[in-house]
């Protein structure tokens, strides 16, 4: 049913009670009652409850249009699906915790406007019984940045194109998620059929570690698997080819840059080239060393983090320990293909056993 089949003198307007007003005619009385979704918006000035009918006469028609969603009720209590859109508030999308997502490619780039949609919107999710916001500012728009801070908006992380903001809604402690708390770095402990490991000396290190021939190591980059990574790094720095063989280890440390916590995995890789090609940029000299030359550096034997690292190693190849493989799998909480590292020793007589 069309808002434009009515004719009669009146109709009625509910916001937060039964309002009256004459800015539409119809053969029949109606009431038009504000519908609320995620995708519409409501113009707070036009949804006060104690609106006095001098107020509603002195707000045009075209702002109501623009301010509420309706649903159109007849006098014999049917309806019609009449929506109207929200002008007011920015465009975004639901998500599974109660929360909307704003969507950054419909931002307004008026600062004016930008605020006043933002002051409405957040006046509308909160009607809505919204829990958290979530606002991606891109490069382009960092002007808006000032504007969502004095919303009330916190800094929740930043990436090259683009600063992530955050508003809880709800009185009490805001419980969306922090931003990502650790760093992943990977050491690859290569070593071939001579029993010869590949080490490098860095060309940028801290002066304890000036002179040390150790593991290529490095962080693991977004959206890179851990074993994948390790190849890379390896290559990278020592033009090696490499196989994944296991995860040996993983050391955790807190508060190691920018007040992140720090995963660190060792990584068992077989050799599929010998020829170095050093990467310049990074890395003063690679090459091979014999295992008992690499263990018995006075830097590993004085530090027991280097020196448990390297026994492991070794323990593995003497195979009286096992590290974790990488499997495949698909898990029906959310449909991806995941790694999962784990071992299974199926003879219990086996050498190789975890401790």
């Amino acid at each position: 049913m069309e808002l434009k089949l009515y004719s009669s003198k009146s109709l009625s307007v509910k916001t937060e009670m039964m309002l009256s007003s004459s800015f539409l005619n119809s053969k029949h009385t109606v009431k038009l009652i504000p519908r609320l979704c995620s995708w519409r918006g409501i113009f707070p000035k036009a949804s006060c409850s104690r609106t006095s009918q001098k107020a509603i006469n002195s707000i045009s028609h075209e702002n109501i249009l623009d301010s509420y969603s309706y649903k159109v009720y007849r006098t014999n209590g049917s309806s019609s699906k009449m929506y109207i859109k929200d002008k007011r508030v920015l465009d975004a999308i639901d998500d599974i915790y109660d929360g909307v997502v704003v969507i950054p490619e419909r931002l307004p780039s008026n600062p004016n406007v930008f605020a006043s949609m933002l002051r409405s919107s957040i006046c509308h999710w909160k009607i809505e019984g919204k829990k958290g916001i979530w606002l991606k500012l891109p490069v382009e728009k960092c002007g808006l940045v000032p504007i969502a801070v004095q919303e009330g908006f916190k800094y929740h992380h930043a990436e090259r194109s683009y600063i992530m903001m955050t508003y809880w809604i709800p009185d009490g402690p805001c419980l969306l998620p922090s931003n990502a708390s650790h760093q992943v770095g990977i050491g690859g402990f290569v070593i071939n059929e001579k029993n010869e490991v590949l080490v490098v000396q860095e060309k940028h290190c801290a002066p304890a570690l000036l002179g040390l021939w150790k593991m290529p190591t490095g962080f693991i980059l977004e959206s890179e698997e851990i074993y994948t990574g390790a190849v890379r790094e390896v290559k990278e720095e020592t033009g090696i080819d490499t196989e994944f063989v296991e995860v040996v280890a993983f050391r955790h440390a807190q508060n190691v840059s920018f007040e992140k916590s720090d995963l660190f995995f060792i990584c068992m890789l077989r050799p599929l080239s010998t020829q170095i090609v050093v990467d310049d940029h990074e890395i003063q000299a690679a090459k091979w060393m014999p295992l008992d030359e690499f263990v018995e550096q006075p830097l590993i034997q004085g530090d027991s983090m280097f020196k448990k690292i390297v026994e492991i190693c070794i323990a593995r190849i003497k195979k009286c320990y096992c590290g974790l493989s990488v499997h495949q799998l698909v898990s029906k909480f959310d449909g991806k293909l995941s790694s999962l590292y784990f071992n299974i020793v199926e003879d219990r007589d086996s050498n190789c056993q975890a401790r």
